[in-house]
C-alpha cells in the first residue's frame, strides 16, 4: 500500500498538473489545432513546468536546500515556489496567448494565482498541499470544459474525482500533510479557477 500512495504522488506531483491539463485540452476542444502546433506547445510547457523544475530539484537537492522532491519542510519552499511563480509567469506572458488558447490560458492564469497564494502562505510559514492545489485545479478545469463545450467526459472526471481521494489519503498515509493542509491546498487550487469562470460562461 505505502508503495502505490508514493507512485500516486509521484504521478501526481504539482509539476506534472500543468501538462495533463495542456494535453487534455488538446485531447477534448472541438476547436481545431494543427497537430504539430500542438506538439510544440505541449512541449515547451513541458520544459517550463517539468523540466526545469525538476532540474532545479536536482541542484537544490544536491546543494542541501531541500530534503526531497517533495519539500516537505516548509521553510524549503521559498525558493521553489518562487521559480514555479516565475515559470507560471513567462507561459502566460509568452507562451500561452488568450486569443488563441482561451481556456487554457485562464487555467494558467489561475494555477498562476494558486502558486502565489500558496508563496503568501509559505512567507508565514503556513503549509499548504500542492498536490490537493494542483488536481483540485485540474478537476474543475476539465468540469468547465465540459460544460462549455457541452462534451460528455463523465468517465474521466469521474477518474479525475477518484484521484483526488487518492491523492488526497497518500499524502496523509505518507505524513506529508495534516489534513488541514489539505484542505487549504484544495481551496487554493480550487478558487481562482472558480473566479476565471466568467470568462468562459
Amino acid at each position: 500500500m505505502r508503495t502505490f500512495l508514493k507512485v500516486i504522488s509521484y504521478i501526481f506531483h504539482p509539476i506534472f498538473i500543468p501538462i495533463m491539463a495542456t494535453v487534455g485540452f488538446f485531447l477534448v476542444t472541438p476547436r481545431l489545432y494543427d497537430f504539430n502546433f500542438k506538439i510544440d506547445v505541449s512541449i515547451t510547457v513541458s520544459i517550463f513546468t517539468v523540466f526545469i523544475p525538476i532540474l532545479t530539484f536536482v541542484l537544490l537537492r544536491r546543494f542541501r536546500l531541500i530534503d526531497s522532491i517533495f519539500v516537505k519542510d516548509v521553510k524549503q519552499r521559498k525558493i521553489p515556489l518562487y521559480l514555479y511563480v516565475l515559470l507560471l509567469f513567462l507561459i502566460v506572458t509568452k507562451v500561452i496567448s488568450k486569443s488563441i488558447f482561451a481556456e487554457l490560458y485562464d487555467f494558467f492564469l489561475a494555477t498562476l494565482i494558486s502558486a502565489i497564494a500558496c508563496l503568501f502562505l509559505v512567507l508565514f510559514r503556513v503549509k499548504a498541499s500542492m498536490h490537493m492545489m494542483g488536481m483540485a485545479g485540474l478537476v474543475l478545469f476539465f468540469i468547465v470544459l465540459s460544460i462549455t463545450y457541452q462534451l460528455n467526459i463523465t468517465f474521466a472526471l469521474s477518474i479525475l474525482i477518484l484521484m483526488i481521494g487518492l491523492v488526497g489519503s497518500s499524502r496523509l498515509f505518507l505524513k506529508a500533510h495534516t489534513f488541514t493542509e489539505l484542505i487549504i491546498g484544495f481551496f487554493i487550487g480550487a478558487i481562482p479557477q472558480l473566479l476565471v469562470l466568467y470568462d468562459w460562461l
